[in-house]
């Protein structure tokens, strides 16, 4: 099973080389962090005292696993101070906010490619004592070569949305009778799946995980510490103030293709608010050049974050071209500031006035609505939520978010809640509620950490 999954992992591969090449030269993805993906070299991890009692090793596949794992990492890092906290990431963008997020951590890697080889280099490498895999990413060869060391690996806050499940469901019709046993017997080697809900728990016992092993154990995202204030949202809190700028939206987390859709219902909402101001943040940083040509074709004055003198993430990725430059004020006529940077975005979620999440109004599966509804403030998003569907479905049902079918209808939806003082502050209220009171996911895994760990587990 698991030389026929290698080799069609190889096929895969070889078919998409030049689409990683093509990447590679354009964007830097891909070739830049392939001699770590490959096992073959991790530059972190040679430094680190050979003497270290075994680490501890958290897979965060992109920024909001990132995002989910930091209160729990620096809980896991107080605990066990002399253990090497390791944590990897697949993606650039993940990468980056790891290493801002998690400095305490004491290296900060790419996850392997799932070929034995490779995975067993990185396995010598970090020499874990426990893996704890955010989410649900099911890589079999890493999995495989965990049970052979006898590595306890742990899935945290595990997720399939009802879009994945399908896609399983539908390779299990046609292939079952090679998926399914790879499955299980890969699932096997895990000794813990603390799910996010019943659902998720159900869904991966079906895929082959033991039962006896699955718990819904509850979100870390609702565990998430609010972020602190930074230099950026201390000098816009500032600028708001100072040039009278209301109302503020914040739409975060807008994905390729989007950016116009966002534009729009910031139109609508200027029709009522002329003095309105938008912070547009896209998902990736391979978005920022479209989505300033977006705003420049609304006819719309803009200013790109990394253009401002301001210290922060964005500082490292160099300025760019496009947007007007700034020193200290905005000036009267820029309406939008284009948010090109990584890690910023949850913390300027404090000064809106209305929200946005975005990858929901196209086809994405939506992003995670719990940042603004920490702060208090209303979550507004479109009809694609496929990845968030539980925590989505509970807020609408609340009345503590609010959920919609077009951009129109988003900008819509910020003039009702402004027209209606009363009204926004009830679901405002709900929704930093509901947050409050769906906390503890963290401290469940830290239970079941320590049970592996102290060596009373599986």
């Amino acid at each position: 099973m698991y030389f026929i999954y290698s080799l069609l992992m190889g096929l895969a591969a070889l078919l998409l080389t030049p689409y990683w090449l093509v990447q590679g030269l354009r964007q830097g993805k891909y070739l830049s962090n392939l001699r770590e993906r490959l096992g073959l070299s991790f530059p972190e991890l040679a430094k680190l005292r050979t003497e270290c009692v075994g680490a501890v090793w958290i897979h965060a596949v992109s920024v909001g696993e990132v995002l989910s794992g930091v209160t729990l990492a620096r809980q896991l890092k107080a605990a066990y101070p002399d253990r090497p906290l390791i944590v990897s990431t697949t993606t650039i963008t993940g990468q980056a906010l790891a290493r801002e997020r998690l400095p305490f951590a004491e290296a900060v890697i790419y996850f392997p490619l799932d070929w034995a080889f490779c995975v067993r280099r990185a396995f010598d490498a970090v020499r874990p004592a426990l893996v704890l895999v955010l989410e649900t990413e099911i890589w079999p060869n890493f999995l495989r070569e965990a049970g052979r060391r006898k590595v306890p690996v742990l899935f945290v806050s595990g997720r399939i949305s009802g879009r994945s499940f399908a896609r399983y469901q539908k390779f299990m019709a046609a292939v079952g009778f090679f998926l399914h046993p790879l499955l299980k017997d890969a699932l096997s080697h895990a000794s813990a799946f603390l799910m996010q809900s019943e659902k998720d728990a159900e869904r991966i016992r079906f895929l082959g995980a033991p039962a006896d092993r699955v718990t819904a154990s509850g979100n870390l995202k609702y565990d998430a510490e609010l972020p602190s204030q930074t230099p950026l949202s201390n000098w816009l809190e500032a600028e708001i103030k100072r040039s009278g700028r209301s109302p503020v939206i914040v739409a975060g987390s807008v994905v390729a293709s989007e950016e116009p859709l966002a534009l729009i219902a910031f139109g609508t909402l200027q029709g009522e608010y002329r003095n309105a101001f938008l912070v547009l943040a896209p998902r990736k940083p391979e978005q920022f050049a479209a989505a300033a040509e977006f705003i420049d074709e609304s006819h719309r004055k803009f200013i790109r974050r990394s253009a401002l003198p301001i210290p922060g993430p964005s500082q490292a990725a160099g300025r760019v071209n496009g947007g007007s430059a700034v020193n200290s004020a905005i000036p009267d006529n820029v309406t939008i500031l284009l948010l090109d940077s990584i890690g910023e975005l949850a913390s300027l979620y404090r000064l809106a006035d209305g929200a946005f999440v975005g990858g929901s109004l196209v086809p994405s599966g939506g992003h995670n609505i719990l940042e603004p509804a920490a702060f208090g403030k209303v979550p507004v998003f479109g009809s694609s939520m496929e990845n968030f569907a539980e925590i989505a479905s509970r807020f609408v049902s609340a009345g503590a978010a609010i959920q919609v079918e077009s951009p129109e209808d988003v900008g819509v939806a910020w003039i009702e809640l402004f027209r209606n003082p009363a009204r926004m502050k009830e679901m405002s209220e709900k929704a930093r509620s509901l947050v409050e009171g769906s906390r503890g996911a963290t401290e469940r895994a830290l239970a079941k950490i320590a049970m592996h760990l102290n060596g009373a587990g599986r």
